[in-house]
């Protein structure tokens, strides 16, 4: 089923990290640092699906041109410790074709980044040889400058607050969800923490119950227990290593603990779907058939609560959400070995000429 999933991150120089280093490895393409000289060259690379730039229309030419682009960044940030750049990494649903994906990114970027002023370079990624085949995700490389005419001004620091970053969640969810109707499917995502999900269950159930609506009110019901529940924790790729070798450490138990609680929630809650379902087909089969427009993370409940495989499909939905943080955690350490394997490469280049 499609999840949601949204992270922004900075680019900087103190992480000792390069913004033409990150363009380089997410495209898949040669890019030279006219700045340190050094050469990052990711041609071989596979999985890149689509790349393409999208630029405020007033910016110069040279934006579209990913090399300028990000070596006009780079001179444009003198410090040591300087911001090059933010990364916003997305889920893609599986659900949706390449063509379909492609079109929900770059209607995404051109509303919430590059009418902003940002330059977005995109690139969509194909699901990795080995973990989950639905991981389609995107990373998108935003510029932190203002751009006029002539190139690059002053930094925004208006992109940095809190309210735009729930602005970006909030629409990436939203365009996703119209995404998926289009497409004929009645699978959603939803932005908001658990907690907030579940006090909307539990209100829309109340009200269900004023109006006297008791198909609704249980739909709700089972809904809000589903959904009282922790998110699943992020681990780290060397825990998630450690995980994978049998090595227990805190921060695995911990998500093992949180995952089986997770699964005895949704145990609970797929046997009052089976009660709700057999109340339901005793007082009327149109009742039943009233839930079926309700859709949501979990609006199979009552469809499938018979065949018993809702405990099995949680923990799927759980390793699916792991899996992409996961993922997106072992690009970001692999880019971080390879630029600094290119730099300590480059130093001794340098030092066999001395």
């Amino acid at each position: 089923m499609a999840i949601y999933h949204l992270r922004a991150t900075m680019i900087s120089r103190s992480a000792g990290r390069s913004a033409t280093g990150a363009a380089a490895y997410r495209s898949g393409e040669l890019i030279h640092d006219e700045r340190t000289g050094l050469d990052f060259d990711y041609r071989a690379r596979s999985g890149v699906e689509h790349v393409e730039i999208l630029a405020p229309d007033h910016a110069p030419a040279w934006v579209h041109d990913r090399a300028a682009l990000w070596n006009r960044v780079e001179a444009a940030e003198t410090r040591k410790n300087s911001q090059l750049a933010r990364e916003v990494r997305l889920a893609l649903p599986a659900e949706l074709s390449h063509e379909a994906r492609v079109a929900l990114v770059r209607d995404f970027c051109q509303r919430s980044f590059v009418d902003r002023g940002m330059v977005a370079d995109i690139a969509l990624h194909a699901p990795g040889l080995t973990g989950d085949e639905r991981n389609h995700h995107a990373h998108i490389l935003l510029t932190t400058r203002e751009i006029d005419a002539e190139g690059f001004t002053a930094k925004n620091r208006d992109w940095n607050a809190v309210a735009v970053l729930e602005d970006w969640r909030e629409a990436w969810a939203h365009d996703t969800n119209a995404a998926l109707e289009r497409a004929g499917h009645e699978l959603r995502v939803d932005h908001r923490t658990l907690e907030a999900q579940r006090a909307e269950a539990l209100e829309l159930a109340a009200e269900a119950h004023e109006r006297g609506d008791e198909a609704a009110e249980l739909a709700q019901t089972v809904r809000a227990v589903s959904l009282d529940r922790e998110p699943l924790p992020q681990l780290s790729l060397g825990a998630w290593q450690l995980k994978e070798r049998g090595i227990e450490v805190a921060a695995v138990r911990v998500w093992h603990e949180v995952r089986e609680r997770a699964l005895e929630v949704g145990r609970v809650a797929q046997e009052l779907a089976g009660h709700a379902r057999d109340w339901l087909g005793r007082v009327a089969e149109r009742a039943l058939e009233a839930l079926e427009p309700a859709q949501d993370a979990w609006g199979d409940f009552f469809a499938e609560a018979a065949g018993g495989g809702l405990r099995d499909d949680l923990s799927r939905d759980l390793d699916r959400e792991r899996q992409v943080a996961e993922q997106a955690e072992r690009v970001r350490q692999l880019e971080l070995v390879k630029e600094r394997e290119a730099h300590v490469h480059r130093d001794d280049e340098l030092d066999h000429g001395l």
